[in-house]
């Protein structure tokens, strides 16, 4: 019907087919269809130097050779300055600032101590039991009678069975025959009495675990360090028998005859005292527990801290310390006073001026240094009621680990909840558990040294002294007389018992270290940046389009293997498989200006007409050509 009514209308322009899509006409997504092309595109437009120079000399092989082999050596040599820079970058370096402050400081703590343990109350008999044992023991080892001890030496049928570990004579391990040899020849020639060269043998005491399979001797060469050592092991189990109110705590006239702070006397509220065990009674001034810190405006001698000291030593042990004077540190508010590791002596009859530097240094944490803010990310906990220092923490690692190990806490630290002090009583072989502990503790292998990090936060105070002469020869007359007035000192001591300390800023101005970043990310996009003009000239533009030439080769590469893929398991190639996706295809399929010739003429059937049914094998589609131009828009079966 509808070709009648277009013959009615009579001869006229045919409609236009629907154009279809040109080779030449751009795609939304197109892709290169070899590398070939793919780098001549890249090369005619990007904006990298030189790379032009690979496309405008192909017909130049040794050109294109030498700018293919320049081009590749620069992208190289800037890859190689790109790893330096990250390398650089992921190290993590720092700088480190110093600034140079001025202003009013905080007066730090100040911790003194008698520099020796006093006798308490409460221990009396038992250290005069452990004083007559060792003299004894001194008399037997070295033929010395100590007549300068409080307690006098008794009757041997008068002395208590002795105290476990005693201290023995021990022989020393024959040496080498050479090493005798030489020592032979010498000892002949300096010494004329065996007696007195006693070189043959050390002093120790031995120690067992709980069983008593194994023991070892703590070995001393010298004497008076054996004995210090023996003895100091005694009294630390006497005196962990003692609970903290049995401590006795000296009236503060009786050590510190005059202090004042910016030439204004100090008041009780101005300290706080504890007690340690080997320097006896503490006095902390200014410290976090004081009513009000003390600030110094002014730096000078006449604008800190000043203290009388009392060294007399009646009342004290001689056998625990060899040193007369007095102990002190200068320490933060907030941090413990560890009197051994940083203290130092004041020697009686001298004035000691102590001038002071403040400090500080903030370290930067996370990859840039192994620093922790207040220690909640160290596994090791704090004992002591104050902030996080590495000496805090290592004191409460050993200790940790002495609770663990021994059973027991060492007295020189805090004491843990639900732990008691050791004491051989109590625990027969805390002695072998601590020396061993301790031997572990100075090589490390209890890791506290690795667990305990430093702080990010450090406030130090640089520490110079000078000494002279105090009382003065021609003053020390009345102020002796005036001490023994006011503070019950003993004039025939004089000099020795007496001692002055000056501690002042001495100047106000601080340096505050600190640390930042050496290399920022800002700091590597300009070095990065800087290294790609060096070399290629381009800019941020140019690495895009670096990226869109991987990306492009990566997806041609995809596309070729998916090709090869498909043609080998999927195309319709040769054979029946390819003759039936042909036939299965409609023929509106096909373009409309190429039309199969018909092999042989056919005449048009009546009724519907059916389009020729395809076998195998495939058309030759070299047959396919132009309809011929007739006035119907497709080709009639069987029309030449």
């Amino acid at each position: 019907m509808k070709g009648d009514k277009r013959e009615e209308q009579g001869p006229g322009p045919e409609p236009a087919a629907p154009q279809q899509p040109t080779e030449d006409e751009e795609a939304l997504i197109e892709f290169h269809r070899s590398y070939r092309e793919l780098f001549q595109f890249f090369c005619n437009n990007t904006t990298i130097h030189g790379a032009i120079r690979l496309v405008c000399s192909k017909h130049n092989r040794m050109k294109t050779a030498f700018w293919a082999v320049l081009w590749l050596c620069t992208f190289g040599m800037m890859y190689w300055q790109f790893g330096l820079l990250f390398g650089e970058y992921f190290s993590y370096p720092v700088n480190l600032n110093i600034n140079l402050n001025s202003d009013k400081l905080v007066f730090p703590a100040v911790t003194v101590c008698t520099l020796n343990p006093y006798r308490y109350p409460d221990i009396t008999e038992q250290l005069k039991e452990l004083d007559s044992i060792t003299q004894q023991t001194l008399l037997d080892l070295f033929k010395y009678n100590a007549s300068t001890l409080e307690a006098q030496p008794r009757h041997r049928r008068e002395v208590r069975p002795p105290l476990p570990h005693p201290l023995q004579r021990l022989r020393v391990p024959p040496p080498r025959l050479e090493a005798r040899r030489a020592r032979s020849s010498a000892s002949s020639v300096r010494d004329n009495s065996p007696e007195v060269g006693r070189r043959d043998w050390m002093i120790g005491f031995q120690l067992c675990n709980q069983n008593r399979s194994d023991c070892f001797y703590q070995r001393y060469s010298s004497g008076v360090d054996a004995v210090r050592e023996w003895y100091r092991f005694h009294y630390i189990n006497i005196l962990s028998r003692l609970s903290d109110t049995s401590l006795s705590r000296e009236q503060l006239g009786n050590f510190i005859f005059t202090c004042r702070f910016n030439q204004a006397s100090c008041g009780d509220g101005n300290y706080s005292h504890f007690h340690h065990p080997m320097y006896g009674n503490c006095y902390t001034f200014n410290d976090k527990n004081n009513s009000s810190l003390w600030m110094s405006s002014m730096p000078g001698i006449n604008n800190g801290l000043s203290l009388t000291l009392r060294t007399e030593q009646n009342d004290f042990i001689p056998l625990l310390s060899t040193v007369t004077g007095a102990r002190v540190m200068v320490h933060g508010q907030d941090e413990p006073a560890f009197m051994d590791d940083g203290g130092f002596n004041l020697r009686p009859g001298v004035e000691t001026s102590i001038s002071m530097r403040k400090e500080s240094l903030d370290r930067l944490g996370g990859d840039y240094g192994d620093c922790t803010e207040n220690g909640s990310d160290v596994p090791v906990k704090n004992l002591y009621r104050s902030k996080y220092t590495q000496q805090v923490c290592i004191h409460s690692c050993f200790q940790e680990n002495m609770v663990k190990e021994c059973g027991c806490a060492y007295i020189f630290y805090p004491l843990p909840e639900g732990v008691e002090y050791c004491d051989y009583r109590k625990h027969s072989s805390w002695g072998y558990c601590y020396y061993k502990l301790q031997d572990a503790f100075s090589s490390d292998r209890l890791g506290c040294f690795t667990k305990c990090r430093k702080p990010c936060s450090v406030t130090n105070y640089e520490l110079s002294a000078g000494y002279s002469r105090w009382p003065s020869v021609t003053s020390q007359d009345w102020v002796f007389q005036m001490l023994s007035l006011q503070n019950n000192y003993t004039v025939s001591n004089k000099r020795n018992g007496v001692a002055k300390l000056n501690i002042y800023f001495k100047e106000l101005n601080y340096k505050a270290n600190s640390e930042s970043p050496s290399v920022t990310m800002v700091t590597l996009l300009s070095n990065l940046g800087s290294q790609w003009s060096l070399w290629f000239g381009s800019s941020v533009l140019s690495v895009v389009e670096m990226a869109e030439l991987l990306f492009d080769l990566s997806v041609i590469t995809f596309l070729m293997l998916l090709r090869r893929f498909r043609s080998r398991y999927w195309s319709p190639g040769r054979g029946a498989g390819g003759a039936r996706e042909v036939a299965s295809s409609p023929a509106s399929a096909l373009p409309s200006r190429f039309c199969p010739h018909p092999t042989s003429p056919s005449l048009p059937q009546p009724g519907p007409t059916l389009p020729p049914a395809l076998t195998a094998p495939p058309p030759a589609y070299a047959t396919l050509g132009p309809c011929p131009s007739q006035s119907g828009s497709a080709c009639a079966p069987g029309e030449p």
